[in-house]
């Protein structure tokens, strides 16, 4: 093109930079955000919307934010921002849990073990609360970097008096309705922590563990093997790979229904499992083995319930009997089918040991080590006892094998060591004696909607099958369980008198009173013990679960903080997968158990973040990825946009290769929004809009209606809560039909053509309204991006001096929106015909791409193509101009012929080279623009240009 008439097109202007910038630019759009108080703008403007409530679930405040923090906290603005758009009512209370074990590590690790083990409890708790407030300014200036909506001022902690009064208040209903007792019985219990563990705070690793066969001295013989020849010394061999717990033996347990037999081995008779005779001859190296028979050479055996009630001496123990049971959970996919049983260091065996009033031993205190009743192992730990003990049996010469076998074992969540069952004094919510766990079931199965829809099954099985939930734990920062005891007897004093006095307590002074203020202090005057009458109580001094305490969110904070448009039931939870075993299901059994009814109508999950491998991501590993490195290479938005592009129900990868692909389909939503910031500078949609669908060029014409189609299979899955889809299909639209297909058509009428000639204008209406859809709907996800293209708007876009502040408060496109109006029947038949145009440019482009690889052609305006295809296609073509192909194929004529099949011939273009536009055709057509094409010629005399 020719210098002098560069000046005279129509080309592209705007202040939108072709650079991001994002890591400087976007702590500035932050800090705006703030000054204008964006946050509650939003909910002003919705405030007669209809309420959504995402319920924040709250992390753990000891640690800077991790990159599943930041892919949390992101999914939940996507909710939250997507339903304000569409104009719901959005508060959102952001949360830290504040209280528990992983803090006080914490605070642990920082002294040292001799500071720890002399440090006053009120000086502990100080300290941990200093060093939960510390990281709850951490998480929070974190969180606030994602562009995250909330009110940040006002979250909600759990050591605030307030939120530690909820507490009593499930505790004082569940109790008082029956749900919660205090009961010895086998927990996980960590001897590095000192605390008892529930379910959700176990994480299993793979652990070797020795698994030895022992023979225990059977006291008498059945007869049916007595009349077999059995006589002697005849035993029963048992097997198990926690020697350690062997001192605590007092039963043996069998299948019920599973036959067992005698094998005679090296003089003497050992009962097991016919079915696994071979396997332990196996594993024990028996040269020579004989299973006892009957006269006619078949195997004598006794089924497992028909052998209850012989007993034999304790295998540590020796002046102890222990007692042959049955029970369902002895399988024989392993061992011999006779299991060692100490009901007081497992569920199982504290389960069968109920049923068949078996005694309970625990010789194991606090710290893992055995007390004086394990006899010759007193002091020893238990991780020092496992070979011990088992060189001792073989001394003894009740060993029978011995072999290591790698099987998952419990560790604790915080310290990651393997932990130990062990029956305690605790305190437990009953799953069944209130029907918790039938009510828990109904609701989650009938009133609540589960996303993904299979999460349903996980957390219905978790419940379904998790034993009583143990409350307590013997740590000092937390919420003391709200009961006290009596000095004098050791009853539990809890009524609902005590109850209230505990919970007014809290209000006004906190969980701290309960372990400085004597509770003559704030206790009704006549509190008295029921059972010896006495009036000195004492409170308790464990703690409740952190668990406990985060599920009691709904009361603390949906219920206590209605004022702020907080609802109960709350409308979504939203956490990771692991919380169908941990935050979700304390929710629910709390709030059924004190209401009813779930505390959520709908819970989302999302999977966890991992490497770029599919591994998880660890510090020792060095394969984590932080949010902070990546927002200030990158920026927040590729990170939002990142995590929008993932199917979040499953575990999701990240790594650098895959934040440069995120960076790059950045890179292609941005320059979109600049080349359409640029093509309507003059536009005034005032004035200029073309308001008729009939003025709009066949082209234009698809192109609103794509973008419409775009609008509802991006609405659709918002509703879901499919994101990726989201992304999938703005990311496709934007490559394909806007980039490769309308935008690449359009720029030689944009530049070309006089201003205001109705062909421009109805080209800038169409990207008006595409520009009003892709900002809108990418707002919840590029919330940074789309702030500043709204800032960047043209001055003619402005709305009549209306333009909302920000693209968060201008809300959703309606179809009633768009102009000019679409016709419903016009729009399925340019729809419909478009279908078949684009498979037709799909071949013609490809034609193209092979003239220039062999230099027949330059540039695609050089040729003229004729088109040769079937009648079908034809019908479709042909009700267009030929102007439509030639501005669409971006080539000087196009002919259609019929033929067979689709194909495509190209020539040499007729004309000259337009030196203003640069297409081929007639030159000269205008007289007072000789040296250009016609159309040239009249956009110059429109803008009153002068050769």
């Amino acid at each position: 093109m020719g210098n002098s008439y560069k000046e005279t097109m129509n080309l592209p202007k705007t202040d939108f930079a072709m650079r991001a910038n994002l890591p400087e630019n976007e702590p500035k759009r932050l800090a705006k955000w703030e000054e204008e108080k964006l946050y509650w703008k939003v909910l002003e403007k919705n405030k007669d919307g209809k309420p959504f409530v995402l319920h924040d679930g709250p992390p753990y405040a000891n640690g800077p934010i991790h990159i599943g923090h930041a892919f949390n906290k992101i999914l939940k603005d996507f909710v939250i921002k997507s339903h304000a758009q569409r104009g719901y009512y959005t508060p959102y209370i952001p949360g830290w849990d504040c209280h528990g074990q992983p803090i006080e590590h914490m605070v642990e690790v920082t002294l040292g073990p001799d500071k720890m083990a002399a440090i006053e409890q009120p000086t502990l708790r100080r300290l941990c609360r200093e060093w939960a407030e510390k990281y709850v300014d951490v998480q929070r200036e974190g969180f606030k970097r994602l562009g995250v909506n909330a009110d940040w001022e006002h979250p909600y902690l759990t050591f605030t008096p307030g939120y530690e009064a909820g507490n009593v208040e499930i505790f004082k209903k569940m109790y008082l309705d029956g749900a919660i007792y205090r009961g010895r019985k086998p927990i996980h219990w960590c001897k590095s922590c000192h605390t008892a563990l529930a379910e959700a705070e176990i994480e299993y690793s793979d652990e070797t563990s020795p698994s030895i066969f022992v023979k225990f001295k059977l006291d008498s013989i059945p007869g049916v093997f007595e009349a077999a020849g059995v006589d002697g010394s005849a035993y029963v061999l048992i097997w198990t790979t926690t020697p350690w717990t062997l001192p605590a033996n007092t039963a043996v347990s069998l299948a019920p229904d599973a036959p067992y037999v005698m094998v005679e081995v090296d003089g003497s008779y050992l009962l097991m499992a016919e079915e696994l005779v071979e396997q332990v001859a196996e594993t024990a190296g028996w040269e020579a083995y004989r299973v006892v028979s009957a006269a006619n050479g078949e195997p004598v055996s006794l089924k497992g319930r028909e052998l209850y009630g012989l007993t034999y001496t304790a295998p540590i123990r020796q002046d102890l009997k222990g007692t042959v049971i049955y029970g369902d959970h002895v399988t024989l996919d392993t061992g011999t089918g006779a299991v060692h049983t100490a009901p007081g260091h497992g569920q199982d065996d504290y389960l069968v040991a109920l049923e068949f009033d078996i005694p309970l031993l625990m010789p194991v205190d606090d710290n893992g080590r055995f007390t004086d009743e394990a006899g010759q192992f007193s002091g020893l730990d238990t991780d020092e006892a496992n070979p011990v003990i088992i060189e001792w049996l073989r001394e003894q010469g009740t060993l029978v094998a011995e072999k290591a076998i790698t099987h998952s074992y419990p560790h604790c969540w915080r310290c990651h060591k393997p932990v130990i069952f062990r029956a305690t004094d605790q305190w437990f919510v009953s799953m069944d004696k209130t029907g918790l766990r039938e009510n828990t079931l109904r609701v989650i199965e009938n009133d609540v909607q589960w996303i993904p829809e299979w999460a349903v099954n996980r957390i219905g099985s978790m419940v379904a099958d998790r034993p009583d939930w143990c409350i307590s734990r013997q740590r000092s920062w937390g919420v003391p369980i709200p009961v006290f005891k009596c000095a004098k007897c050791g009853n539990t004093v809890a009524t609902e008198a005590t109850f209230d006095a505990v919970i007014e307590l809290f209000r006004s002074e906190g969980a701290d009173a309960w372990f400085t203020k004597d509770p003559s202090e704030y206790l009704p005057k006549g509190i008295a013990c029921e059972v010896c009458g006495s009036h000195e109580l004492v409170p308790e001094k464990d703690i409740l679960d952190v668990w406990w305490e985060s599920g009691v969110s709904h009361t603390s904070v949906c219920r206590y903080r209605a004022d702020e448009g907080l609802t109960f039931p709350a409308d979504m939870y939203l956490e990771g997968s692991d919380q169908h075993r941990g935050w979700f299901q304390s929710s629910v059994l709390t709030s059924v158990g004190a209401y009813g009814v779930a505390p959520y109508k709908s819970v989302m999950h999302c999977g966890f973040t991992m490497d770029a491998e599919g591994k998880k991501m660890s510090k020792s590993a060095g394969n984590g990825i932080d949010p902070a490195d990546v927002m200030a290479k990158s920026g927040a938005d590729v990170l939002r946009l990142w995590v929008s592009s993932v199917d979040y129900s499953q575990d999701v990868n990240i790594g650098d290769e895959i934040l440069e692909r995120t960076s790059e389909a950045y890179r292609r939503i941005r320059n979109t929004f600049r080349f359409l910031l640029g093509n309507l500078s003059d536009f005034d949609y005032r004035c200029d809009a073309v308001a008729s669908w009939d003025d709009l060029s066949p082209l234009d014409q698809w192109a609103l209606v794509r973008v419409r189609h775009l609008l509802h299979d991006v609405e659709a899955a918002y509703d879901a809560y499919k994101y990726h889809l989201v992304y999938r299909a703005v990311y496709d639209y934007i490559v394909s039909d806007l980039s490769a297909v309308y935008m690449d058509a359009l720029k030689d009428r944009l530049y070309s053509e006089a201003p205001d000639s109705l062909l421009r204008r109805g080209a800038q209406t169409v990207l008006m309204n595409i520009l009003e859809v892709l900002v809108r709907i990418l707002a919840p996800i590029l919330s940074f991006t789309t702030d500043e293209v709204w800032e960047s708007y043209p001055e003619g876009l402005r709305y009549d001096g209306g333009h909302p502040q920000s693209v968060q408060l201008a809300g959703w496109p309606e179809d009633s929106d768009f102009m000019p109006a679409i016709p419903e029947a016009g729009s399925e038949k340019i729809a419909e015909a478009f279908g078949v145009v684009l498979d037709v440019r799909e071949v013609v482009m490809k034609a193209l791409e092979e003239a220039r690889g062999a230099k027949t052609i330059n540039k695609s305006q050089e040729a003229s193509i004729e088109i040769s295809a079937p009648r079908s296609v034809l019908d479709a073509v042909e009700q267009f101009a030929p102007e439509v192909f030639e501005e669409l194929f971006i080539v000087s004529e196009v002919a259609f012929v019929e033929g067979d099949e689709l194909g495509v011939r190209i020539g040499q273009a007729r004309g000259e080279k337009c030196p203003r536009c640069w297409n081929y055709r007639e030159l000269g057509g205008n007289p007072n623009h000789p040296s250009v094409c016609m159309r040239c010629g009249d956009a110059l005399d429109a803008i009153g240009y002068k050769e």
